[in-house]
């Protein structure tokens, strides 16, 4: 008896196979992505090196949120919960990296600094604005909330005994010379917050030994074999890098924007601390 043949696919219907399976996956992550992952929020704890770090910072702990976007999609209670998880980390110093609204949406305004009343470090807590906020409503409601808001401003702090000056930018500034005036006679340790990542040029450029930056979201979708296609603009979609002498560190973020929808891209609230880099 004849053996019988196996059928074969056609090449049509190989390509329809793989449509089919690629479009379940990304549907699934959409999914995903929406109804749990965008929920999903933790703690990141990163050591970040410093040149120059003086002995007396060594071990200092930074904590960040950044990119609440207080919206439809990001409630203040999940806001609520990222100070929570911060608090428990007792950092000494924190620092609010921009974007606590969508698109300056005044319905959302009034409450947006609300969750951060509750934030305490021993050596303040500090925040800059972001390219989705204004500069009139946002800083007051952060400033009710006990905010130091740096506008295109530095502050001065004594932390464990040494000088350390502290530079926000705001989201807008962008220029070398406009860097350097906020930069002229700074302490030899200083760090820099600015809500986009960018600003590690013009830190590098000058000198500035640490940036601390949201806005990238990490990419908020992140792709196998492709990655996050909306951050390949900046110098890194979360974590750490270095340019020259600088250090720049950023954070994933907390809220999302355009679409409520995070995949293999969680949220977080970040936790830096300082370490000694090793000297060549």
């Amino acid at each position: 008896m004849a053996a019988r043949s196996t059928p074969r696919l056609s090449r049509r219907a190989v390509l329809r196979l793989a449509t089919g399976v690629t479009v379940g996956l990304v549907v699934g992550d959409v999914a995903y992505g929406g109804l749990y992952a965008r929920h999903h929020l933790g703690v990141t704890r990163s050591d970040v090196a410093c040149l120059e770090l003086p002995p007396a910072l060594e071990g200092l702990r930074i904590g960040l949120i950044t990119d609440t976007h207080h919206s439809a999609y990001t409630s203040l209670p999940f806001i609520d919960e990222a100070v929570t998880l911060l608090q428990r980390e007792r950092p000494d110093l924190i620092v609010l990296g921009g974007d606590y609204v969508t698109q300056q949406n005044p319905r959302y305004i009034a409450d947006a600094a609300a969750p951060f009343a509750r934030l305490r470090a021993r050596d303040g807590v500090f925040g800059v604005l972001g390219n989705h906020d204004d500069r009139v409503e946002v800083p007051k409601v952060l400033r009710r909330a006990g905010v130091t808001v740096l506008d295109d401003a530095r502050t001065r702090l004594v932390v464990r005994g040494e000088t350390v000056d502290l530079i926000g930018l705001h989201y807008w500034t962008r220029g070398l010379d406009d860097v350097a005036r906020l930069a002229r006679g700074r302490a030899p340790f200083t760090m820099l917050l600015a809500h986009d990542p960018r600003r590690l040029h013009e830190a590098a450029a000058l000198g500035v030994p640490l940036v601390l930056s949201g806005h990238t979201h990490g990419g908020q979708v992140w792709l196998p074999m492709v990655g996050a296609l909306a951050a390949r603009k900046f110098p890194v979609a979360e974590g750490v890098t270095r340019e020259r002498e600088t250090s720049l560190f950023v954070s994933r973020g907390v809220g999302t924007v355009l679409l409520p929808c995070r995949i293999h891209c969680p949220p977080e609230v970040a936790v830096v601390t300082l370490r000694r880099a090793p000297t060549a």
